[in-house]
């Protein structure tokens, strides 16, 4: 099985959110329902130096969707077998067997399957594979200005960029192995509990 994964690169990504807004009008989505997601991480404090104080504030973005896992919880909690992974490694859903029962974005530990009132099923990010098929870059990555997103096959990107971050920011206990590569910002800090995940998410 072929299975392509995202890089991203969050030392270049300055939050503008082209990615998130040209998905959006491609997919034709609505208001509320976002495939790709940028997310904002915040933190830092003041701290006190003799007679003085400096600041370590911090603040970076992060665009995150469907990371088309070798082992996708939505596809497994399924029922009617909607949400299934294809066999060039695309996790999607069959909106014509989807009963919209929503397990799957209960599972889903990336919030990746998204319920569309107006058609009253699930929905999620399927990494634009038909236009993959023709040889094109799924939207989210071709639009992005500052070129942070990269596309390809996993195995091609993690040789390239490395296999350290790819997992990061996930937790290190979930089990569903994202097909994913992060470069972390250079401001990245873990939390305490050592899971992985960077400071305090906002989506913006």
């Amino acid at each position: 099985m072929k299975q392509y994964g995202f890089y991203i690169d969050s030392s270049k990504c300055t939050g503008c959110k082209t990615c998130q807004l040209s998905c959006k009008d491609n997919k034709d989505l609505n208001v509320g329902v976002n495939y790709r997601r940028v997310y904002e991480y915040t933190g830092g404090n003041w701290i006190k130096e003799g007679a003085t104080f400096r600041q370590d504030v911090f603040s970076y973005y992060l665009s995150i969707a469907c990371n088309h896992c070798d082992e996708p919880a939505c596809a497994k909690v399924c029922p009617s077998g909607a949400m299934h992974k294809r066999e060039d490694g695309f996790v999607v859903v069959n909106e014509d067997v989807c009963i919209g029962c929503k397990y799957c974005s209960m599972a889903c530990p990336y919030g990746a399957p998204q319920y569309n009132e107006e058609k009253g099923h699930m929905t999620k990010c399927d990494g634009c594979y038909e236009r993959v098929a023709e040889g094109l870059e799924p939207i989210c990555v071709g639009s992005c200005p500052l070129r942070a997103l990269e596309f390809g096959p996993i195995a091609e990107l993690r040789e390239k960029y490395g296999t350290n971050a790819d997992v990061a920011p996930l937790p290190s206990s979930l089990k569903t192995k994202p097909n994913i590569v992060i470069k972390p910002n250079r401001h990245a800090r873990p939390t305490g509990d050592q899971s992985g995940f960077l400071a305090n998410p906002k989506e913006v």
